[in-house]
């Protein structure tokens, strides 16, 4: 299994194992059977439609083949980089600067499918001879798949210990992913060890500008972090 290194914003280097080329493979068989099934489950329910002149068969079978075909791109949108196959082998997409894929991202991806997969599988070839693990689409989004099943402790997790009386004081930190939530307590974690001052003012000032937080009501830098850390676990942790 390679390890896949990602280059935060604030310089700060994270490391995660990339799925394999073989798990990748088995989550597109999971996706792939499922869509097969799909099709044959609403081929036999519309067999009814057979007596209908061609072109209103042509536009029911397009109309019910649109859920194979955006299948990947609506469930790694809506499901943070994951389909049912990814959910089961436990890997997922990232952005290789570690923050959430965009929807942008997923579509480069996904367009880029005709070429990986439908084109004698080239993606798969490429995977094997590359160090992240990445298929075009991949390269084109800079995205890679990371493995999720690295067993972690709390220190290396978005989950903070709280106090059963803990009192959150930011609700904006909701609109933080997972994702951001890990790579804010990475950096908040190695700037506060080298005591990199200049990076806790900007780690502290994205933080801002991404959750829309107008006033910070702590007197230092890390203590605002720390409670956005906090209240963000507040927040998620019954999710």
């Amino acid at each position: 299994m390679s390890e896949l290194q990602i280059n935060t914003t604030q310089n700060v280097k994270i490391k995660f194992n990339a799925a394999g080329a073989g798990e990748r493979l088995l989550a597109f068989m999971i996706d792939m059977a499922i869509k097969i099934g799909y099709l044959l489950l609403v081929g036999n329910i519309f067999n009814a439609f057979q007596n209908m002149d061609q072109w209103s068969q042509i536009g029911i079978n397009t109309l019910l083949g649109l859920p194979v075909m955006f299948y990947t791109l609506v469930l790694e949108s809506f499901l943070q980089g994951q389909t049912i196959g990814k959910r089961i082998l436990k890997i997922r997409v990232v952005k290789i600067d570690g923050y959430q894929a965009s929807i942008s991202d997923y579509l480069v991806r996904w367009f880029f499918r005709i070429v990986d997969i439908y084109m004698i599988g080239l993606g798969f070839f490429v995977m094997l001879f590359n160090n992240k693990t990445q298929r075009l689409g991949d390269m084109a989004a800079g995205t890679a798949v990371i493995n999720l099943k690295d067993n972690v402790t709390i220190n290396h997790t978005i989950l903070e210990n709280l106090r059963e009386d803990y009192k959150p004081t930011y609700l904006n930190v909701i609109k933080l992913s997972d994702n951001d939530a890990r790579i804010i307590k990475e950096t908040f974690a190695s700037a506060k060890t080298t005591k990199d001052y200049q990076t806790l003012i900007k780690l502290r000032s994205k933080i801002m500008e991404v959750t829309d937080i107008k006033e910070m009501k702590q007197k230092t830098d890390m203590e605002f972090i720390d409670v956005v850390l906090k209240d963000y676990n507040y927040y998620t942790q019954d999710m």
